[in-house]
């Protein structure tokens, strides 16, 4: 009799069996190996059969397979031909350049106003975002916490570098390099690296030093970088409305950021107006919309499609008339090295300044965190189109390599504004040098 070839584990799952011969046992009889499992294996096989009506995997069946991503519309598509710019210079009669159109002749941009919403809790905001109930209570945290909570994978990684070069290990030139590699790792750059590595070895050639001794230094050395950067963004009270233009790539978060600007504003008292001038993407409309009516923001929008620079034109024109104190303007992500979108940009620029010779008054860079050395291009690239006046640097929960910061500061020398560790109302707080610098080297507060 031709030997039987054993069913592999997919097949015992389901219940199937290999080839048989004729002169095998019934179909509905297991094989003997399922039916007495060896001693002290487990018994995978048993009650195989009860299993039987679980649907087999799209693979199995041939039914076709949808790929989900999620947040793919953040994310520019492979491939995707780049946008021409929405108008050219000279195009415009009445000024020489630049046509003010929005794109659809027969819908006007419209301000939806939210009158009887008042701005968001941010308590209530983080419960609801915690999944808090009648019966349970969020555990209410500061900003120094959910800090140190969101730069926990750049701290982490520095110290366990920290502790393995410096434990029971005397201070030497290779030891000193080694730390430097950490710390280019981490993205801290070149110079500030070397910086940090020599202030370590100062005077402490072939002694001893604790990698607690370290964090301080590093956490010195970084709040002495970051110092002068870390101004807060001022609202000049006397140009109204006051003209914040948020500009950045394909998902670095600027929408969200608009929507917490526009809140925290709010927070302040002042008033406040949204323009959804990233028109290309239709999310990024109604995303902004949601944010106008969590804060009980008016949003000034048109269709998908319409003309940026046009839009932006409207919603100061608008924004005027109301006597608002600062408009919030959102723009399309684009690629730093697309000429095309950038010229585009630069045209939303020069259509503000026909009503307002000064506007933009702040020009916002929004930047993801992990993306780490790409920062630097993208701050280079967006500067020549934009007056780039500060940055907002968003995700740093979501990286190691939170020394970017540090390595923009010693390049550009650009204020920052603020930071972001999280998606919550309250996760954009403005930057702090000394609690970023404490909390990258892992450090408590003091």
């Amino acid at each position: 009799m031709a030997s039987e070839e054993k069913p592999g584990w997919f097949g015992r799952l389901f219940g199937r069996k290999g080839p048989t011969t004729d002169e095998e046992k019934p179909e509905a009889e297991l094989p003997a190996e399922a039916a007495s499992p060896s001693e002290g294996q487990p018994d995978f096989a048993t009650g195989a059969e009860d299993v039987e009506h679980v649907p087999l995997p799209p693979e199995e069946t041939g039914e076709p397979v949808a790929d989900v991503v999620e947040g793919a519309d953040l994310l520019p598509i492979e491939g995707e031909p780049e946008r021409p710019p929405a108008g050219t210079a000279g195009d415009d009669p009445a000024h020489g350049a630049d046509p003010v159109d929005t794109g659809d002749a027969n819908r006007e941009p419209v301000i939806e106003p939210q009158p009887n919403i008042q701005p968001v809790d941010a308590a209530a905001a983080l419960a609801h975002d915690a999944g808090a109930g009648p019966d349970r209570e969020p555990e209410a945290k500061g900003w120094w916490s959910r800090l140190t909570s969101g730069m926990k994978r750049t701290s982490s990684a520095l110290s366990e570098r920290v502790t393995g070069l410096f434990t029971k290990r005397k201070l030497d030139a290779t030891t000193l390099e080694d730390l430097e590699d950490a710390l280019i790792q981490a993205d801290f750059g070149l110079e500030t690296a070397m910086r940090i590595s020599e202030a370590v070895g100062k005077g402490r050639y072939e002694k001893g030093i604790s990698p607690d001794e370290v964090r301080a230094i590093l956490a010195t050395e970084v709040e002495h970088a970051l110092e002068p950067v870390a101004v807060p963004l001022a609202v000049d009270a006397s140009k109204k409305p006051f003209v914040i233009l948020t500009v950045g790539v394909n998902g670095a978060g600027k929408t969200t950021t608009l929507g917490k600007l526009a809140s925290k504003l709010r927070a302040e008292g002042r008033t406040v107006m949204l323009a959804a001038g990233d028109t290309f993407r239709a999310a990024a409309i109604d995303q902004l919309k949601v944010w106008g009516a969590r804060t009980g923001t008016p949003v000034v929008s048109g269709a998908q499609g319409a003309d940026a620079a046009g839009l932006a034109f409207d919603a100061l024109k608008q924004a005027s008339a109301a006597g608002t104190d600062v408009l919030l303007i959102d723009t399309a992500g684009r690629l730093q090295n697309k000429t095309g979108l950038m010229a585009e940009l630069e045209k939303i620029v020069r259509v503000l300044r026909k009503q307002d010779l000064e506007a933009p008054h702040a020009t916002l860079l929004v930047l993801d965190a992990t993306v780490g050395q790409n920062a630097i291009s993208q701050v280079e690239l967006f500067s020549q189109a934009a007056p780039v006046s500060g940055l907002v640097m968003t995700k740093l929960d979501g990286t190691a390599r939170g020394g970017i910061l540090v390595a923009l500061a010693a390049k550009f020398g650009l204020p920052v504004h603020f930071i972001g560790v999280g998606e919550g109302v309250e996760d954009l707080e403005p930057f702090a040098a000394r609690d970023f610098a404490r909390a990258i080297a892992g450090l408590e507060k003091d």
